[in-house]
């Protein structure tokens, strides 16, 4: 349980509980019982709930609140964190299936465009794109990625002939710089060499630092973009993107990963949501 209550106020509730009275948790742990009132009070007003009743059917008002107390923590709030992108294009079109499968849960979404420290933002789980190593954080891969270009059907259509790579040199491009600097990340220049293609100019062209934005530049027709195949599956499913030379393969070295602390891997909201992306993830479909 995430809080701001300082451990002392849970140590004099542990104690209060254990000996059904402040005065005897007070000695125990060297401080007066109006000390031990005070911090148990200030737990109170944090959970907003009364802890315990201050008469005989105390033991009974304190399984009660702690009852609610646990659940409480199974239906608090998970805070999650994404990238704009992820979040755009993958995460909230399949949200609803979360939403109906766990309806007790409540998702704060947190949405950055880089990492964020987990302990000091209260993060409870993400969803991190790389190479899948972040110190402090366990790291479960939910899916790999492939990178190929895609255009808009008019753009097909209607522009220069785009029917091998080597006819990208006709092409205005698109370039993709959510992970500029990102060791490992495909860019227009490392898949034409891998392709063989030279003449190619990737000096020029459309950059934006935002995938989702990046395929929305192609669905107005602005140009060719590398897209990168878990952010376009559903602007291709639709047909607002067409795939270009879909006889080559490009696999990306990165991937996503759901990332959190090792500590809260047993909260069951975490699990929860843990597994849902990963069984969304395996869907048929859901992430080619």
């Amino acid at each position: 349980m995430r809080s701001p209550i300082h451990l002392n106020a849970l140590r004099a509730f542990e104690a209060s509980a254990r000996h059904q009275s402040f005065s005897k948790a007070a000695a125990e742990l060297h401080v007066t019982p109006a000390a031990v009132g005070q911090l148990v009070r200030g737990l109170e007003e944090w959970l907003g709930m009364p802890l315990f009743a201050r008469s005989a059917s105390g033991r009974t008002r304190l399984v009660a609140g702690l009852e609610r107390l646990k659940a409480g923590a199974a239906r608090g709030v998970l805070t999650v964190t994404v990238s704009p992108a992820f979040a755009a294009k993958w995460l909230l079109p399949r949200f609803e299936h979360f939403q109906a499968a766990c309806p007790d849960t409540d998702v704060r979404l947190e949405v950055h465009a880089r990492s964020v420290d987990f302990t000091a933002q209260r993060v409870d789980i993400g969803v991190r794109y790389g190479a899948g190593v972040w110190p402090g954080l366990t790291a479960e891969k939910l899916m790999d990625e492939e990178m190929y270009p895609v255009c808009s059907p008019a753009l097909l259509h209607q522009g220069p002939p785009l029917r091998a790579p080597g006819d990208l040199r006709r092409a205005a491009l698109i370039h993709d710089l959510s992970m500029d600097g990102h060791a490992g990340f495909p860019t227009w220049e490392t898949w034409l060499r891998d392709m063989g293609v030279a003449g190619v100019e990737t000096a020029r062209g459309l950059r934006i630092n935002n995938s989702a934005a990046v395929l929305q530049a192609v669905i107005e027709g602005r140009g060719v973009a590398l897209a990168r195949s878990v952010m376009a599956r559903d602007d291709l499913a639709a047909g607002r993107v067409v795939r270009l030379f879909p006889q080559i393969r490009f696999a990306c070295p990165l991937a996503y990963y759901i990332v959190y602390r090792p500590e809260n891997a047993s909260l069951p909201r975490l699990a929860a949501f843990r597994d849902w992306l990963l069984r969304e993830a395996a869907a048929p479909g859901g992430f080619s």
